[in-house]
């Protein structure tokens, strides 16, 4: 994830906006942060759900073939 000054940052900002507006370089900075954010967010949720597995009520793997497909590309 990303750093908490980072987060900070992105909150700080986003409260600045909402209060008194921000300069077009505040906003380039903004706009930069929250696809860091994003991107971050994006890249942890995919890990987590390479390490899922879905079961069924008879304990029959039925993982989705996508993200069984997923995982073993990290094999190779």
């Amino acid at each position: 994830m990303l750093p908490k000054s980072k987060i900070d940052r992105i909150n700080k900002l986003s409260k600045k906006s909402k209060r008194e507006g921000l300069t077009d370089k505040e906003k380039v900075e903004q706009q930069a942060l929250r696809r860091e954010y994003l991107d971050a967010f994006r890249s942890s949720m995919k890990t987590t759900l390479k390490g899922v597995t879905v079961v069924d009520p008879n304990g029959n793997d039925v993982t989705p073939q996508k993200i069984k497909n997923e995982r073993s590309k990290d094999l190779h």
